[in-house]
């Protein structure tokens, strides 16, 4: 790759990302309807979504206090520990037993938490009805009891059990699997004499906006799928109007960059979906839009599937299939590269199966990456070669012709037809590689199993940036520079290859010109350094590769004489 290419390279990263900011992210919704069935609904307009909020805010209390106010059901699988409210029925206090907080802490990623804590964040299930104003319900204070087993495990479910005084019967039963699922069954058994109608629903709850990634090419925020269509919302978007549509398939739920909820209504239902921001809550929830009738002495029942999940791309697939829940992997933000993202995250799993390192796996996958283009590859440098080797001619015609412009560009174009040389054909492998390096670089983002995960040496998280830097000596001055001077080993590995693929490369006839491009080496490591040290690794690898290819190349690249 020359140096006209690396620029090339960076102008059209650039574009890429513009163009993505502009077109690929969801942005606001306007006003109008955009069919039958979806619309943008103002904050003030009234709707008939389900709640199970009290009318009055509780006082916030601190985590622990919350869980003890209140008497739970454990729950406990190989993945996930915690409990639920017998106060309102909720899933509310849910730990990652298998994550840490950070490479330096121990302590579990903690993720939902009780209604009434600095960062509440809950699942509930319920019924509203036709005639609610005179039935008693249950909501978000109503006190549950348990009947029979009082610790959720799989394979072992829970019921939860609440009578009114009005002849109905509301039952939970709340099934876990060994993952991230929970199954919850909720029945109405009649006992009196009337008739009723009734509509279930499911509801998160966020009672906070949690920091969000600065950066365009991951969403956090609410998702849905309705019917064949991914909707994307951000926080400020819901804060702004509120979001609701029918659908007769689907899921909705909240996201973050490693971590979801979702719920999925029951198969064959219509349903209307919302996402509402109020007094500082975000929602996310759906009714069944068509009622169960209850007749006297008869009972009706409703299944949701809940999922509190770290997003763990084969658990989140094999939910997709065996659920048959509709393009649920999109709960995983592949980007506008889906088509290359996640197959490349499928072989480098793979080799890291085998090698037992996501860093060596990713070296592999860069070498195939070149394998694949190296006939590509060869004709590019080739072209490339034999332009550096001309290039004392052309400089002689520049001289000759410089004031000809016309005679000029006839005399290079007759000479790179006498020598078949193509002067954009350098073009081609930095297009090649900016498709995969997006690639490569969205999966080391989002993807939650290369957390944390180790190289050799100083690298602990490959998803992370280098931790070193050459302001302190790589850390034998006993001071931390600021971030901005955080330009660690491996980028200065990366930038000293790209320095060596310039000198491979034909040098600007502009001598002020080639000064700068002196720089753009220096320039790009500082640009890169911040990035993840996966895709730093992957850069390099790819530089050292092509080196060595187009040094082989040139040595056996020879031109006819030149007259």
């Amino acid at each position: 790759m020359d140096t006209k290419n690396i620029i090339f390279a960076i102008i059209l990263s650039t574009l890429v990302l513009v163009v993505w900011a502009t077109f690929f992210e969801v942005p606001p919704v306007n006003q109008n309807l955009k069919n039958n069935n979806e619309k943008i609904i103002k904050k003030n307009d009234t709707s008939p979504s389900p709640s199970i909020e009290k009318t009055k805010p509780s006082s916030k209390v601190l985590r622990g206090e919350a869980i003890k106010s209140v008497e739970r059901v454990s729950l406990e699988n190989q993945n996930i520990k915690g409990s639920i409210s017998l106060e309102g029925g909720v899933i509310d206090d849910i730990t990652f037993k298998n994550y840490n907080v950070s490479l330096n802490s121990q302590d579990k990623v903690i993720f939902l938490n009780p209604k009434n804590s600095e960062e509440g964040y809950y699942i509930g299930t319920g019924w509203t009805a036709a005639d609610k104003e005179n039935l008693d319900l249950p909501l978000e204070n109503t006190i549950w009891k348990i009947k029979g087993n009082k610790n959720l495990s799989p394979n072992n479910p829970i019921l939860l059990e609440w009578k009114n005084n009005q002849g109905l019967i509301f039952l939970k039963k709340i099934e876990l699997d060994d993952k991230f699922l929970f199954t919850i069954t909720q029945t109405i058994k009649n006992t009196s004499n009337k008739a009723y109608q009734f509509y279930p629903y499911a509801q998160i709850t966020r009672n906070y906006k949690p920091e969000v990634t600065p950066i365009y090419i991951l969403h956090e925020g609410f998702i849905g799928m309705f019917d064949e269509e991914l909707k994307e919302e951000d926080y400020e978007d819901i804060d702004k109007n509120k979001f609701s549509k029918s659908s007769t398939k689907g899921w909705l739920g909240i996201t973050d960059k490693y971590w979801l909820t979702a719920i999925v209504p029951e198969n064959g239902s219509k349903f209307q979906s919302e996402f509402i921001s109020t007094n500082g809550k975000y929602k996310a929830n759906f009714i069944i839009t068509e009622p169960k009738i209850l007749n006297p002495n008869t009972s009706i029942n409703n299944v949701v599937s809940s999922f509190v999940a770290a997003k763990e791309v084969d658990v989140i697939d094999d939910y997709a299939e065996k659920l048959s829940i509709e393009k649920f992997d999109l709960a995983i933000d592949w980007g506008w590269f889906y088509f290359i993202t996640k197959p490349l995250f499928f072989v480098i799993h793979y080799f890291f199966k085998i090698t037992g390192n996501f860093g060596v796996a990713i070296i592999i996958l860069t070498a195939l990456v070149r394998l694949a283009f190296f006939p590509l590859a060869n004709y590019s440098f080739r072209s490339m070669a034999k332009m550096k080797i001309l290039q004392p001619e052309m400089i002689r015609l520049k001289e000759l012709h410089k004031d000809d412009k016309t005679k000029l560009q006839q005399e290079m174009m007759a000479l790179y037809k006498r020598e078949n040389v193509n002067p954009i054909s350098g073009c081609l492998p930095v297009l090649i590689q900016i498709p995969f390096f997006f690639a490569v670089y969205k999966m080391l983002f989002v993807t939650i199993e290369m957390r944390q995960q180790p190289f050799f040496g100083w690298i602990q998280d490959l998803s992370a940036r280098d931790p070193t830097s050459i302001f302190n000596l790589f850390g034998l001055i006993p001071w931390d520079p600021p971030t901005f001077l955080m330009i660690g080993v491996w980028p200065i590995i990366m930038g000293l290859s790209m320095y060596l693929q310039q000198k491979l490369n034909p040098a600007p006839a502009d001598p002020i010109q080639a000064k700068i491009f002196m720089f753009f080496p220096l320039f790009l490591t500082i640009i890169l350094a911040p990035f993840p040290s996966g895709l730093v690794i992957y850069w390099t690898v790819s530089n050292i590769l092509t080196i060595a290819q187009q040094w082989v190349i040139m040595r056996g690249t020879k031109v006819k004489t030149v007259r």
